[in-house]
């Protein structure tokens, strides 16, 4: 008589547990992502507020598509900076809200330092960079759940 052994049951896929390297990574990017969104929010509202009171402040480096007067670039960094630093206030409640608006603003820094690229080319590049790290860390982060 043979008797036909089981084979040996297969180990369920690993699962991303809170806590995980993954999650923590992504935790302390959304808190260093909202500290992030509030000094570039700060800095935004400084560069509206010098575009606004003095246009010789910038300078463009040649004629570009996205030509628009200097005031109203001030008055797009003062209203974007505005609500960068209420969302980044916001994502360190965590709250889905929170991260929802954050990128959606996030999003909207992101056009507008593009669009900034000919009157403050290192300074665009670095915000540019510094929004996809604010991104990831919103669209990475999972909430801890307590069961």
């Amino acid at each position: 008589m043979t008797s036909a052994a089981h084979p040996p049951p297969t180990p369920p896929a690993p699962e991303r547990t809170p806590g995980s390297s993954g999650d923590s990574w992504a935790a302390g990017g959304l808190t260093l992502g909202g500290t992030l969104m509030v000094v570039y929010g700060l800095f935004a509202v400084l560069q509206g507020i010098a575009a606004i009171a003095n246009d010789e402040v910038y300078t463009s480096f040649g004629e570009y598509v996205f030509a628009f007067d200097l005031t109203a670039w001030g008055w797009i960094h003062l209203v974007v900076g505005v609500l960068v630093v209420l969302a980044g206030l916001g994502l360190f409640t965590g709250a889905t809200w929170a991260r929802v608006a954050g990128a959606c603003v996030v999003g909207l820094a992101l056009i507008a330092n593009f669009i900034w690229l000919p009157y403050q080319p290192f300074w665009s590049i670095i915000m540019i960079v510094t929004g996809l790290f604010v991104l990831w860390s919103v669209f990475n982060y999972r909430a801890s759940s307590t069961a």
